[in-house]
């Protein structure tokens, strides 16, 4: 509290002793400040991890008493290691990693959503030429093959991971294309938009603002397939938080999901306001905000609270995971999901 010694000298004197003890009782009588809680926030750079940053900026976290701290992830499986080590508190990523967790006994909770069915299929330019229409994406694959010679590569995140799942089930389940047309090609967010519009591959998996980077720098790269055709309701990025965090930090638990909450729905309201914030985390210095405000507006962007939204289908995202053998088991929600904090956000 004080600053300098001379202060602490003349309270030493005993002409001072009274006024010194008045200060003093005055202090202790003083209401205790809340102390801030710091919550160390793991995060992938895309559109979904939006209202973390919102909420950061406009003050919201910082009137509940939180101070975040940001770390960058290549993807949310990467993000798990950090989790489960204890080096890491809140996880703002896509919700598929987090089944993984918890079967293999990592304390986690979904505490809220932030976007729903994020995900895209962009073929780059030569391969964008066989998608058109009345032409299936199992033919478009098969001719682009065909006249090519080899199977067409697509870049996604790393099995477990939403992008990687919901990929998967789009080529097999939805569009019945031959596993021999298609070559998929695991790499991190950054890798996967450098691939694609430097042409190492010849689609991706991609979220916004990837897809409005991209198509501004490449206009030929066509989005072939949005979120909802991957897989229905499709579940995206959500926060979760340790169970240590929230068993240590409950008011601090709760202050975050209302900041979360607050914030989605500044952007839903007032875009063009909240812009500056996202281009400052995610644009690194090389988007611009008209391209941000883009993003915001594509028909991949759906920006969602409500953690009950997704639980029917991260259900089932984790049966068909256990399918094609990226989780070993299928993990009941009960433990995974608590919507008690949105719920007394929201007032409901």
């Amino acid at each position: 509290m004080f600053d300098r010694p001379s202060i602490f000298a003349r309270l030493a004197r005993p002409a001072g002793a009274l006024a010194a003890f008045g200060l003093v009782a005055a202090v202790s009588l003083a209401p205790a400040r809340a102390q801030t809680v710091t919550a160390r926030v793991g995060y992938i750079p895309i559109l979904g991890a939006a209202p973390a940053f919102v909420a950061d900026k406009e003050g919201f976290a910082k009137a509940g008493g939180l101070a975040f701290r940001f770390t960058t992830f290549e993807s949310g499986p990467n993000m798990i290691q950090a989790l489960a080590s204890g080096t890491l508190d809140v996880y703002v990523a896509g919700v598929a990693p987090l089944g993984v967790a918890r079967s293999r006994g990592v304390d986690v909770r979904v505490v809220t959503a932030t976007a729903v069915e994020e995900m895209t299929v962009a073929a780059g330019g030569p391969l964008a030429a066989f998608f058109t229409d009345g032409v299936s994406p199992a033919d478009a694959f098969k001719a682009f093959r065909a006249k090519t010679g080899r199977a067409a590569k697509i870049a996604t995140q790393p099995p477990g991971s939403v992008p990687h799942t919901t990929l998967t089930h789009w080529l097999n389940e939805v569009t019945k294309t031959a596993k021999a047309d298609v070559d998929v090609v695991p790499m991190g967010i950054d890798a996967t938009q450098q691939a694609l519009l430097a042409g190492a591959v010849d689609g991706a998996t991609i979220r916004e603002p990837t897809v409005a980077i991209v198509q501004g720098r490449d206009p030929r790269v066509k989005v072939v397939a949005l979120g909802g055709a991957m897989f229905p309701n499709q579940p995206g990025t959500v926060v979760a938080v340790s169970g240590a965090f929230a068993q240590k930090n409950p008011q601090a638990t709760q202050a975050l999901v209302d900041s979360i909450v607050k914030a989605i729905d500044l952007i839903q309201k007032e875009p063009a306001r909240v812009a500056p914030h996202i281009e400052a985390a995610l644009g690194k210095g090389i988007v611009d905000t008209a391209t941000i405000m883009k993003a915001l507006a594509s028909p991949a962007t759906k920006f969602v609270a409500d953690p009950r939204v997704i639980t029917e289908a991260t259900q089932k995202m984790q049966t068909y995971q256990v399918s094609i053998g990226t989780l070993d088991k299928d993990v009941p929600l009960d433990g995974l999901f608590d919507a008690s904090y949105f719920l007394k956000a929201t007032g409901k």
